[in-house]
């Protein structure tokens, strides 16, 4: 995030007068991304509640990392970003500040002081009556719809998401305040060092769809051959085509929020349902953002029966499955 972004936004606020009041009615958050949760979006990090040195999610969980001021809401590939998922308005309100012209990928091509004060790239700022903002973060280049002074209302677009600022994936970092300080829009209001309190600012129809995931499978399929974080980023979310002649047939997932302590298994099973190939990872040494795993097997002489091939992803912890994912390949 730019410092001199965000001071520059509470200067602007402070003097059009709207610092809020103690009691002022709390503000109710829309989708702020035109993507669903948990199928074309996830959320890979949520606010640090922790003020020491150390990190915890609203949940006391892993998703986040230390003095995080916002919600990542990331899309699965490269692929997916480049056709245009649109960043919306959460709230109705109007436009204090817009950044647009800080190139998509320069902090995962070149060194960090390249964003330096551009950290949250292409941006908008909206304020809300009462005292609240929100600010959205990493927008595509030249893809800003809007600019100081407009009124936006809930839903409406503003852009889209990009990879610009200090950014290593694409997703759209998602800041709420209120008369300046950053609060948690999944646990507002929350006791410090409590776990999954607080108030959700979030519209009640959509809280079920944002609740809370450990760990998710950001990208799984089928592949024809090994697959690479290159290849994953520019095939589509289930992979790339696989044929009855494809010289392997290669299951892959790419999963999130995982822990330390987590143990991974992928096994695929051919259409008679015996085991075509399994691969089962040692258990985690510490937590991990994202990690991709699979399993394989080269083409038999005659080639891949016809059929579904199934693959089962699994996460266990202490000896208990607490995540599985199935895919299937129809050849």
């Amino acid at each position: 995030m730019s410092p001199g972004f965000t001071r520059s936004v509470a200067a602007i606020a402070a003097a059009m007068g709207f610092a809020g009041s103690a009691c002022a009615e709390n503000i109710e958050l829309g989708m702020p991304v035109g993507c669903e949760i948990g199928q074309t979006c996830y959320i890979q990090n949520y606010v640090d509640d922790d003020p020491s040195p150390s990190s915890r999610d609203y949940k006391c969980g892993t998703l986040t990392y230390d003095a995080h001021n916002g919600t990542d809401f990331r899309v699965p590939s490269l692929a997916v970003q480049k056709s245009g998922v649109d960043v919306l308005a959460s709230a109705s309100g109007r436009v204090l500040r817009t950044r647009d012209g800080v190139p998509d990928g320069a902090f995962s091509r070149t060194a960090r002081e390249v964003v330096r004060d551009v950290e949250c790239g292409n941006g908008v700022v909206i304020e809300h009556p009462g005292g609240w903002e929100t600010q959205y973060c990493h927008m595509a280049n030249g893809s800003l719809a809007v600019k100081p002074g407009d009124d936006v209302a809930r839903g409406q677009r503003l852009g889209r998401i990009g990879l610009s600022g200090l950014t290593e994936y694409p997703h759209l970092h998602f800041t709420v305040r209120y008369k300046g300080a950053t609060v948690d829009p999944f646990a507002y209001g929350a006791a410090p060092g409590s776990c999954g309190s607080g108030e959700s600012l979030w519209q009640p129809a959509l809280r079920a769809r944002l609740a809370y995931q450990e760990r998710a499978v950001l990208n799984g399929g089928f592949m024809s051959g090994p697959p690479t974080m290159e290849l994953i980023e520019e095939a589509s979310p289930n992979g790339q085509s696989v044929s009855a002649d494809s010289p392997a047939l290669v299951a892959f997932v790419r999963a999130i929020g995982l822990k330390a302590g987590d143990t991974q298994g992928l096994v695929i099973k051919d259409p008679q349902g015996q085991v075509l190939a399994e691969n089962r990872a040692a258990p985690l040494e510490s937590n991990k953002a994202q990690y991709m795993l699979f399993a394989g097997k080269k083409r038999p002489p005659n080639g891949w029966n016809h059929g579904t091939y199934k693959a089962t992803y699994t996460v266990e912890r202490a000896g208990q499955v607490v995540f599985e994912k199935q895919l299937e390949l129809a050849l």
